[in-house]
């Protein structure tokens, strides 16, 4: 059986082991969507993971989400990051930066701008902004030129990413975003090539994966991908058959992976590692839902075929989670309520395990 701390070929990476540190938004990014010194820190403590996914990254400004994070669509965002990417390549680490376009997951009053999506038709549940949570807005429904343009969001993004430092990026497909509504059946309701059948709906996927590769090299590119999840309200009927047909297309591409939640039946989970020829990063808990990924886990799904494992909420409060589990030491449990409070509290506060002196394990004579 594959071994988790057994090394791995991904797209031109030798990765010395299988763990994943999965994107997490963690709302630290400076004003005008500057990555920090603490940014920088806090992803080189994490670099003895095998690669390393930021947190969401908007690839322009009408696609952040949430307060606080970062970008990727300035020349002074470019900058920022280079202090996180050196970081982590001199502590031996890889990272890719995750492309987050949220779509109708936004708010005027975080971005100055109306939200847009598919469709006119707002996302369920309050988004976060400056003053607190508050209802989405009904999006302004993307011109079919507009969906062209936002497509090639994530590959300008990409190129800039590049010259960050970063090894390469995965987009955000999963998780009711962006892409996510246009692969949905109730978020996008159009009758242009972009809506209806599910040779449209996965259309906008594939034309900003194939941007992205077309810009910066498949080797350079990944998606993450939650079946059946219906986050904010997005769901996406006739799952199996949506994300059959998008891998089949995206498989023409040849991608460096997909990165896959465990939102769906572990069935048709399982179905789509069957009919995807390429390397499988797979998450096997839900998003902050009541277990986090461990070992037991890990090994499973590498037992089904699995080449990767991405641990989110684990990695945040042990940044040395790779030795942890290579020694069967205890996993700390995460602060949940620092996780968005800004400041290094419970961001750089988390220390690698303490072993025992040699010292005070040595009886003293009587």
């Amino acid at each position: 059986m594959t071994s988790l701390l057994s090394s791995f070929r991904l797209a031109g990476l030798t990765l010395p082991n299988r763990v994943v540190m999965a994107p997490m938004t963690r709302v630290r990014a400076a004003a005008g969507g500057l990555a920090t010194s603490s940014m920088a820190a806090y992803y080189a403590q994490r670099a003895t993971a095998g690669l390393i996914i930021t947190e969401g990254v908007q690839p322009n400004a009408v696609g952040q989400s949430n307060p606080g994070t970062p970008g990727l669509h300035t020349d002074e965002q470019v900058a920022s990051w280079r202090q996180v990417t050196e970081a982590v390549h001199v502590n031996g680490g890889r990272i890719f930066a995750q492309l987050m376009h949220g779509g109708r997951v936004s708010h005027p009053d975080t971005t100055g701008l109306r939200p847009v999506g598919p469709s006119a038709v707002a996302g369920e549940g309050d988004v976060f902004t400056p003053t607190g949570p508050q209802p989405m807005p009904v999006p302004h429904a993307l011109t079919t030129a507009e969906v062209v343009e936002q497509a090639a969001s994530y590959a300008e993004a990409g190129r800039r990413a590049v010259d960050a430092g970063f090894d390469g990026v995965e987009l955000h497909g999963a998780n009711g975003y962006l892409i996510s509504q246009f692969l949905s059946d109730n978020a996008n309701l159009r009758s242009d090539r972009y809506g209806g059948s599910i040779t449209n709906r996965i259309r906008f996927a594939v034309e900003a994966v194939a941007g992205t590769v077309d810009a910066i090299g498949a080797d350079r590119t990944g998606i993450r991908l939650s079946p059946g999840a219906a986050f904010w309200g997005a769901t996406d009927g006739e799952t199996q058959e949506l994300y059959t047909a998008l891998l089949a297309e995206l498989a023409t591409l040849e991608p460096a992976y997909i990165h896959v939640e465990a939102t769906a039946e572990e069935a048709l989970l399982r179905e789509l590692r069957r009919v995807w020829p390429g390397a499988l990063i797979m998450n096997p808990s839900l998003p902050m839902g009541p277990k986090p990924t461990g070992r037991d886990d890990a090994d499973r799904w590498l037992g089904l075929g699995a080449d990767l494992i991405s641990f989110g909420r684990a990695f945040l409060s042990n940044p040395d989670l790779v030795e942890r589990l290579r020694a069967e030491l205890p996993i700390e449990p995460v602060d949940m309520a620092a996780l968005y409070q800004g400041g290094n509290d419970g961001y750089l506060t988390y220390n690698a395990y303490q072993y025992p002196s040699e010292a005070a394990a040595v009886p003293v004579a009587a």
